[in-house]
């Protein structure tokens, strides 16, 4: 598997329970963890034979976070803290919604819903998003020629 956490021990740790998108389980709880490669390799309990684990290939797995918990380093963010943020410019013109974020290969990209109902891409960088603030609920996006409108 392909984690998309820096708590790669944690998340995965022997007896951990995940929630898989797919494959007939509502829980999955790692026996066993190892790293392969640049991703893992997961054992787990009730996952007996190779048609078994088949099932549950391709599948996201999910790990219930508490609401309150933040990663530890500050400039990082759960994808469930970013989604229903406002989007704002430095000046705190409201810009849309924050919908998704997508991790791509080279970085994670925001996706913001305009009040016209299109969508802009926007590269999660310092120099487009300067600040996160979650407690007042909005992203600053610094906008460049092409970022939010057509050029």
């Amino acid at each position: 598997m392909e984690p998309r956490t820096d708590s790669v021990d944690r998340r995965f740790a022997v007896g951990a329970v995940l929630r898989p998108d797919r494959g007939g389980h509502d829980r999955l709880t790692v026996r066993t963890a190892r790293s392969h490669g640049a991703g893992l390799l997961l054992r787990f309990e009730g996952i007996a034979d190779r048609s078994a684990a088949e099932a549950l290939r391709g599948a996201t797995l999910y790990v219930d976070v508490p609401d309150d918990e933040r990663p530890d380093d500050a400039e990082e963010f759960y994808d469930r803290q970013l989604v229903g943020l406002d989007a704002r410019t430095p000046d705190g013109d409201r810009i849309g919604d924050v919908i998704d974020v997508l991790h791509l290969p080279e970085q994670e990209v925001l996706v913001v819903r305009k009040p016209d109902g299109v969508e802009a891409l926007v590269p999660f960088v310092v120099a487009l998003v300067p600040s996160v603030d979650l407690d007042a609920g909005y992203v600053v996006i610094d906008d460049r020629p092409g970022l939010l409108e057509e050029t």
